[in-house]
């Protein structure tokens, strides 16, 4: 099944918390934006997990489309230099938009985002992500809806990977060394 399952550290979170918490944070989402209409922006390639259970539990009218942005390459670790290798395809002008996330880690990729974002005049922008990770954090940035804050770790499940492995597991755990 998976490969290399000594490497991994105990579950996190499981299929039925993330689930509930995708649930908790749509209801969130439906209030502040009652009567509105939302776009979620995913970001590839991590979050179309978690933003296919999150948009199921938002009863508005929600319009999806992605973007593809790093600084990481196949590195564990953040090169600061932000790249943009699949665009966003919708007109966001006077929109609401949701940029949903997997892993907030040192903030690098987001802050660039949502300023990239920004100029395209949506009527606001907002963070909405999985896990939140602030002991990495580098830059001042605060998502605006958390499924959970993890520690220091290197989590994998849920669509995040290491090297493209380790998405397809139905819940978070972490690699407890990742050399």
């Amino acid at each position: 099944m998976i490969a290399n399952r000594e490497t991994m550290g105990k579950i996190l979170f499981t299929e039925e918390q993330i689930r509930k918490r995708a649930e908790e944070l749509g209801e969130e989402i439906a209030r502040d934006y009652e009567g509105e209409e939302v776009i979620l922006l995913g970001t590839l390639k991590g979050s179309v997990v978690w933003m296919a259970d999150l948009m199921k539990e938002i009863p508005l009218d929600v319009k999806i489309d992605f973007v593809s942005a790093s600084s990481y390459g196949s590195a564990t670790s953040t090169s600061g230099v932000v790249t943009i290798t699949k665009d966003v395809d919708m007109d966001l002008f006077n929109k609401h938009v949701i940029i949903v996330e997997d892993i907030v880690d040192t903030g690098t990729t987001l802050n660039y985002l949502k300023e990239y974002l920004k100029e395209r005049n949506p009527k606001d922008v907002k963070i909405c992500t999985l896990l939140d990770k602030p002991a990495r954090r580098v830059i001042d940035l605060k998502p605006d809806y958390i499924g959970f804050t993890v520690d220091d770790l290197f989590v994998i499940g849920y669509g995040l990977d290491y090297d493209q492995k380790y998405r397809n597991l139905p819940y978070i755990s972490y690699l407890e060394n990742n050399e």
